[in-house]
């Protein structure tokens, strides 16, 4: 099979990593790529919402699937323009249609998705600039702290957790009239605020059947012990300890069966992933939010721990004969580490050159933000490399990726050393 991949991070080179293991697999693309995807597969110079390039490409180099890695390309119904393509109907994407892909476009569809399957939520209300008093009053009837969501994609940077009240109403306004995250900020979701430890849970559905992937956890703020900014992510940890059956039961029962019911009820074909954020709320799950794709960085800790071959896996999602599969999962704890560009998540300088990290051993280096110039590897943005690491639990993984991190340089790199401090 020749199989493209959309995207240039972390995500995506390691899921091209996993393919690439496949005796089922003869050419790997990725569009664009990084300079690891490079190593492993043929990069090609497309950007992912350049669907008439893509077709292109998908025609040229006879390409038989498609996996698709962030969500802007789905939110713009990548998947929709296959289908409705007399050329490419016939190719299986890997990722949701453009209505399903909205659970992630927009905040409000997603509740009210929730609400009418009863999936376990924040209470919540929409507003926008012509009910902002409105949004004033419901604010007043809320406990500190106040939860601001964007409803459209800000590039996982669309939510505030504010302890003022008037630092709230103030953040509204701007949001709302002064379009502080563009029109992502049209309309604002505002939330209760859920107290609790959080994690993420994977499910690959063809739209009939599912699978439940391992759970991980990520760590988004840039700061020691999650202070700081929010970030693309700074690490992950995956199976999360606190995780058990009798929890990951509630999950599936009350979420995870509800919501892939809820497609087949809304009529919603989905042939892909389900990021699924969790809050444990004394010993309850609630949904935070969906996303529409394998998150990142916990996709460098997810796919590693997926013991079956990812072709024949993507290949049954494609003819909906997912329930045919029985995954095998590696019972080793895989964590993973983030290196990124000082600055970061603020203002960062590119082109650094990277070196070290082919000297890495006892575990895996994912790059994310990086790119070839000149025959070096060189920082191509906030989020440079991962280093994802197996052990016998948390601990002893982190170790091997810290040690192996040691080894890795560019100028101002930095990472946070307390990953699992909360578990």
């Amino acid at each position: 099979m020749n199989i493209l991949i959309l995207g240039a991070g972390g995500r995506e080179h390691t899921i091209a990593w996993k393919l690439k293991q496949s005796p089922k697999l003869s050419n790997l693309f990725v569009a664009p790529g990084n300079a690891g995807t490079a190593a492993i597969a043929t990069n090609l110079p497309i950007g992912v919402n350049d669907f008439e390039a893509i077709k292109k490409a998908v025609l040229s180099e006879g390409i038989t699937m498609v996996v698709v890695g962030p969500e802007d390309p789905l939110v713009n119904g990548v998947h929709d323009f296959f289908l409705n393509d007399e050329a490419l109907k016939d190719i299986p994407v890997i990722g949701p249609q453009k209505l399903a892909a909205t659970l992630e476009g927009s905040k409000q569809f997603a509740k009210e998705f929730m609400m009418r399957h009863n999936i376990p939520t924040a209470a919540y209300e929409s507003f926008t600039a012509e009910t902002l008093e409105k949004g004033y009053t419901f604010l007043e009837s809320l406990q500190p702290p106040y939860v601001l969501k964007a409803d459209g994609l800000a590039a996982g940077k669309g939510v505030l957790i504010l302890q003022d009240l008037q630092e709230a109403k103030d953040e509204l306004k701007t949001m709302l009239v002064d379009a502080k995250f563009g029109n992502a900020s049209t309309t604002v979701v505002i939330e209760e605020f859920l107290d609790g430890i959080e994690l993420s849970c994977f499910v690959l559905t063809d739209g009939e059947g599912y699978k439940v992937l391992p759970t991980a956890k990520d760590y988004k703020r840039i700061g020691e012990g999650d202070t700081g900014l929010n970030t693309g992510g700074m690490g992950a940890i995956s199976p999360v300890p606190f995780a058990d059956k009798a929890f990951m039961d509630k999950v599936n029962e009350r979420i995870v069966k509800p919501t892939v019911e809820g497609f087949k009820k809304d009529n919603m074909p989905y042939k892909g992933f389900v990021f699924i954020g969790l809050i444990k709320v004394g010993d309850d799950p609630k949904v935070i939010e969906y996303n529409v794709r394998m998150g990142d960085p916990e996709t460098e800790v997810v796919i590693p721990r997926i013991k079956n071959d990812l072709v024949e896996v993507f290949q049954a999602v494609g003819n909906q004969t997912l329930d045919s599969i029985e995954l095998e999962i590696d019972e080793r704890t895989a964590t993973t580490v983030m290196m990124v560009s000082g600055g970061y998540p603020g203002a960062y300088v590119n082109g650094k050159e990277i070196t070290g990290f082919d000297t890495v051993e006892d575990a895996v280096v994912f790059h994310a933000g990086t790119k070839l110039e000149d025959g070096k590897v060189v920082t191509n943005g906030g989020r440079v490399m991962a280093v994802t690491a197996y052990g016998s639990d948390f601990r002893e993984a982190l170790k091997t990726s810290y040690k192996n991190i040691e080894k890795v340089h560019f100028d101002a790199m930095y990472f946070r050393k307390d990953l699992g401090f909360d578990l």
